[in-house]
Protein backbone atom coordinates (compact mmCIF):
# COMPACT_ATOMS: atom_id res chain seq x y z
CA UNK A 1 0.00 0.00 0.00
CA UNK A 2 3.09 2.58 0.52
CA UNK A 3 3.66 2.36 -3.12
CA UNK A 4 -0.05 4.09 -3.70
CA UNK A 5 -0.86 7.23 -4.02
CA UNK A 6 -2.48 8.49 -0.83
CA UNK A 7 -5.10 10.03 -2.97
CA UNK A 8 -6.06 6.93 -4.57
CA UNK A 9 -5.95 5.23 -1.50
CA UNK A 10 -8.25 7.82 0.27
CA UNK A 11 -11.20 7.93 -3.03
CA UNK A 12 -11.05 4.26 -3.41
CA UNK A 13 -11.82 4.55 0.69
CA UNK A 14 -14.42 6.91 0.52
CA UNK A 15 -16.16 5.19 -2.84
CA UNK A 16 -16.31 1.79 -0.39
CA UNK A 17 -17.63 3.85 2.70
CA UNK A 18 -20.43 5.66 0.71
CA UNK A 19 -21.13 1.86 -1.53
CA UNK A 20 -22.00 0.52 2.33
CA UNK A 21 -23.72 3.04 3.41
CA UNK A 22 -25.80 2.66 0.96
CA UNK A 23 -26.46 -0.65 1.25
CA UNK A 24 -26.83 -0.34 4.83
CA UNK A 25 -29.55 2.16 4.27
CA UNK A 26 -31.50 0.05 1.93
CA UNK A 27 -31.50 -2.99 4.29
CA UNK A 28 -32.64 -0.48 7.32
CA UNK A 29 -35.30 0.82 4.96
CA UNK A 30 -36.39 -2.97 4.39
CA UNK A 31 -36.32 -3.49 7.96
CA UNK A 32 -38.34 -0.82 9.20
CA UNK A 33 -41.99 -2.08 9.25
CA UNK A 34 -40.35 -4.72 11.23
CA UNK A 35 -38.64 -3.16 13.87
CA UNK A 36 -39.74 -1.07 17.21
CA UNK A 37 -38.43 1.94 18.78
CA UNK A 38 -36.57 -0.57 21.48
CA UNK A 39 -34.37 -2.00 17.95
CA UNK A 40 -33.90 1.46 17.01
CA UNK A 41 -32.41 2.47 20.28
CA UNK A 42 -29.93 -0.53 20.42
CA UNK A 43 -28.65 -0.16 16.72
CA UNK A 44 -28.18 3.42 17.94
CA UNK A 45 -26.27 2.52 20.60
CA UNK A 46 -24.40 -0.14 18.85
CA UNK A 47 -23.67 2.97 16.22
CA UNK A 48 -22.03 4.89 19.59
CA UNK A 49 -20.09 2.37 20.66
CA UNK A 50 -18.45 1.22 17.26
CA UNK A 51 -17.87 5.33 16.68
CA UNK A 52 -16.11 5.77 20.17
CA UNK A 53 -13.97 2.49 18.88
CA UNK A 54 -13.30 3.83 15.62
CA UNK A 55 -12.28 7.30 17.43
CA UNK A 56 -10.03 5.65 19.49
CA UNK A 57 -8.10 3.59 16.96
CA UNK A 58 -8.11 6.67 14.77
CA UNK A 59 -6.48 8.94 17.41
CA UNK A 60 -3.98 6.10 18.23
CA UNK A 61 -2.86 5.47 14.28
CA UNK A 62 -2.67 9.64 14.04
CA UNK A 63 -0.36 9.63 17.42
CA UNK A 64 1.74 6.69 15.73
CA UNK A 65 2.26 9.31 12.27
CA UNK A 66 3.21 12.34 13.97
CA UNK A 67 5.37 10.40 16.24
CA UNK A 68 7.31 9.49 13.35
CA UNK A 69 7.12 12.50 11.65
CA UNK A 70 8.73 14.12 14.51
CA UNK A 71 11.66 12.00 14.60
CA UNK A 72 12.40 11.77 11.10
CA UNK A 73 12.79 15.68 11.63
CA UNK A 74 14.78 15.19 14.91
CA UNK A 75 16.91 12.82 12.57
CA UNK A 76 17.67 15.35 10.07
CA UNK A 77 18.52 18.23 12.20
CA UNK A 78 20.79 15.30 14.09
CA UNK A 79 22.52 14.46 11.01
CA UNK A 80 23.25 18.15 9.76
CA UNK A 81 24.73 18.97 13.44
CA UNK A 82 27.11 15.93 13.22
CA UNK A 83 28.09 16.86 9.47
CA UNK A 84 28.82 20.52 10.36
CA UNK A 85 31.20 19.35 13.38
CA UNK A 86 32.80 17.03 10.85
CA UNK A 87 33.68 20.19 8.50
CA UNK A 88 34.69 22.25 11.73
CA UNK A 89 37.11 19.51 12.88
CA UNK A 90 38.47 19.04 9.43
CA UNK A 91 40.34 22.15 9.97
CA UNK A 92 42.69 20.16 13.00
CA UNK A 93 44.36 18.09 10.30
CA UNK A 94 47.37 19.07 8.54
CA UNK A 95 47.82 20.39 5.54
CA UNK A 96 46.58 19.35 2.46
CA UNK A 97 44.42 16.83 4.13
CA UNK A 98 42.37 19.68 5.87
CA UNK A 99 41.35 21.04 2.29
CA UNK A 100 40.63 17.72 0.88
CA UNK A 101 38.19 16.25 4.23
CA UNK A 102 36.48 20.02 3.36
CA UNK A 103 36.03 19.55 -0.29
CA UNK A 104 34.42 16.08 0.49
CA UNK A 105 32.31 16.68 2.95
CA UNK A 106 30.86 19.70 1.13
CA UNK A 107 29.87 16.91 -1.47
CA UNK A 108 28.17 14.56 1.32
CA UNK A 109 26.34 17.33 1.81
CA UNK A 110 25.17 17.65 -1.50
CA UNK A 111 24.40 14.14 -1.71
CA UNK A 112 22.93 13.83 1.39
CA UNK A 113 20.53 16.70 0.23
CA UNK A 114 20.05 14.93 -3.25
CA UNK A 115 19.02 11.89 -0.82
CA UNK A 116 16.97 13.96 0.99
CA UNK A 117 14.62 14.94 -2.08
CA UNK A 118 14.61 11.58 -3.51
CA UNK A 119 11.15 9.22 -3.20
CA UNK A 120 11.30 6.50 -0.99
CA UNK A 121 9.51 4.56 -3.84
CA UNK A 122 12.37 5.06 -6.17
CA UNK A 123 14.01 1.91 -5.18
CA UNK A 124 17.01 2.16 -8.05
CA UNK A 125 17.92 5.28 -7.98
CA UNK A 126 18.31 5.32 -3.68
CA UNK A 127 20.18 2.22 -4.04
CA UNK A 128 22.24 4.78 -6.16
CA UNK A 129 22.78 6.94 -3.95
CA UNK A 130 23.28 4.81 -0.93
CA UNK A 131 26.47 3.34 -3.09
CA UNK A 132 27.61 6.79 -3.61
CA UNK A 133 27.02 7.88 0.28
CA UNK A 134 28.84 5.27 1.86
CA UNK A 135 32.05 5.73 -0.62
CA UNK A 136 31.70 9.39 0.33
CA UNK A 137 31.97 8.45 3.66
CA UNK A 138 34.92 6.11 3.08
CA UNK A 139 36.45 8.60 1.48
CA UNK A 140 36.41 10.70 4.11
CA UNK A 141 37.50 8.39 6.38
CA UNK A 142 40.35 7.05 4.74
CA UNK A 143 41.49 11.40 4.43
CA UNK A 144 41.31 11.56 8.10
CA UNK A 145 43.25 8.15 8.86
CA UNK A 146 45.68 9.39 5.94
CA UNK A 147 46.10 12.27 8.22
CA UNK A 148 46.92 10.60 11.49
CA UNK A 149 49.36 8.05 9.78
CA UNK A 150 51.37 11.51 8.79
CA UNK A 151 50.77 13.98 11.40
CA UNK A 152 52.56 13.06 14.99
CA UNK A 153 49.33 14.46 17.03
CA UNK A 154 46.84 11.80 17.04
CA UNK A 155 44.63 13.90 19.41
CA UNK A 156 43.85 16.49 16.67
CA UNK A 157 43.10 13.84 14.00
CA UNK A 158 41.36 11.75 16.79
CA UNK A 159 38.58 14.44 17.21
CA UNK A 160 38.27 14.68 13.71
CA UNK A 161 37.73 10.96 13.17
CA UNK A 162 35.29 10.53 16.06
CA UNK A 163 33.46 13.35 14.72
CA UNK A 164 33.40 11.19 10.95
CA UNK A 165 32.08 8.37 13.27
CA UNK A 166 29.26 10.72 14.49
CA UNK A 167 28.20 11.73 11.05
CA UNK A 168 28.31 8.29 9.78
CA UNK A 169 26.20 6.77 12.52
CA UNK A 170 24.01 9.74 12.33
CA UNK A 171 23.16 8.64 8.76
CA UNK A 172 22.23 5.36 9.87
CA UNK A 173 19.96 5.91 12.30
CA UNK A 174 18.30 8.79 10.12
CA UNK A 175 17.97 6.11 7.18
CA UNK A 176 16.43 3.81 9.78
CA UNK A 177 13.83 6.39 11.32
CA UNK A 178 13.05 6.85 7.36
CA UNK A 179 11.86 3.29 6.92
CA UNK A 180 9.44 3.02 10.01
CA UNK A 181 5.79 3.49 9.10
CA UNK A 182 2.51 3.12 10.51
CA UNK A 183 1.81 -1.30 9.94
CA UNK A 184 -0.01 -1.53 7.19
CA UNK A 185 -2.19 -4.23 9.45
CA UNK A 186 -3.36 -0.84 11.33
CA UNK A 187 -4.69 0.73 8.30
CA UNK A 188 -6.79 -2.11 7.32
CA UNK A 189 -8.43 -2.47 10.63
CA UNK A 190 -8.97 1.07 10.38
CA UNK A 191 -10.85 0.66 6.58
CA UNK A 192 -12.58 -2.20 7.78
CA UNK A 193 -13.66 -0.45 10.87
CA UNK A 194 -14.59 2.98 8.30
CA UNK A 195 -16.58 0.67 6.28
CA UNK A 196 -18.17 -0.89 8.64
CA UNK A 197 -19.95 2.15 10.04
CA UNK A 198 -20.38 3.29 7.27
CA UNK A 199 -23.05 0.77 6.92
CA UNK A 200 -24.04 1.09 10.03
CA UNK A 201 -25.11 4.28 9.87
CA UNK A 202 -27.19 3.50 6.38
CA UNK A 203 -28.83 1.51 8.52
CA UNK A 204 -29.73 3.29 11.14
CA UNK A 205 -31.07 6.23 8.53
CA UNK A 206 -32.97 3.53 6.93
CA UNK A 207 -34.67 2.51 9.84
CA UNK A 208 -35.84 6.03 10.76
CA UNK A 209 -39.41 7.67 8.93
CA UNK A 210 -37.26 10.19 7.93
CA UNK A 211 -33.61 10.63 6.17
CA UNK A 212 -30.81 13.22 6.24
CA UNK A 213 -28.38 11.74 3.98
CA UNK A 214 -25.76 15.13 4.48
CA UNK A 215 -24.74 14.15 8.23
CA UNK A 216 -23.07 10.79 6.89
CA UNK A 217 -21.52 12.43 3.86
CA UNK A 218 -19.86 15.02 6.02
CA UNK A 219 -18.95 12.60 8.65
CA UNK A 220 -17.65 10.35 5.98
CA UNK A 221 -15.60 12.93 3.97
CA UNK A 222 -13.94 14.08 7.22
CA UNK A 223 -12.87 10.88 7.80
CA UNK A 224 -11.41 10.45 4.58
CA UNK A 225 -9.43 13.66 5.24
CA UNK A 226 -8.34 12.30 8.51
CA UNK A 227 -7.06 9.07 6.56
CA UNK A 228 -5.02 11.06 4.00
CA UNK A 229 -3.51 12.93 6.74
CA UNK A 230 -2.29 10.36 8.63
CA UNK A 231 -1.17 8.59 5.41
CA UNK A 232 0.73 12.05 4.25
CA UNK A 233 2.24 11.97 7.54
CA UNK A 234 3.25 8.29 7.18
CA UNK A 235 5.01 9.04 3.85
CA UNK A 236 8.30 11.64 4.49
CA UNK A 237 9.38 12.32 0.90
CA UNK A 238 5.59 12.72 -0.76
CA UNK A 239 2.64 14.08 -0.59
CA UNK A 240 1.68 17.20 0.88
CA UNK A 241 3.06 16.81 4.42
CA UNK A 242 7.16 16.80 3.97
CA UNK A 243 10.12 17.25 6.42
CA UNK A 244 11.44 20.07 5.92
CA UNK A 245 15.65 20.40 5.02
CA UNK A 246 16.00 23.75 6.61
CA UNK A 247 18.62 22.16 8.53
CA UNK A 248 20.92 20.49 6.00
CA UNK A 249 20.07 23.45 3.38
CA UNK A 250 21.41 25.82 6.37
CA UNK A 251 24.58 24.02 6.48
CA UNK A 252 25.44 23.98 3.23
Amino acid sequence: MYHLNSVIIVAILFVLIIVADVIGLRLGHRSRDKTDSDVKSQTSAIQGGIIGMLALILGFTFNMSIQRYDSRAGAEVEEANAIGTAELRAALLPDPFAAEAQSAIDDYIDLRLESSHTDLTHVAERKALNQRTQQLQQRIWDIGVAAADATPNPVRTGYFLTAVNDMIDAQGRRLDVLNRHVPPAIFYLLFVFFIATGGLIGYSTGLGERRSRAPALVLNLLICLMVFIIIDLDRPRRGVIEVKQDSMEALR
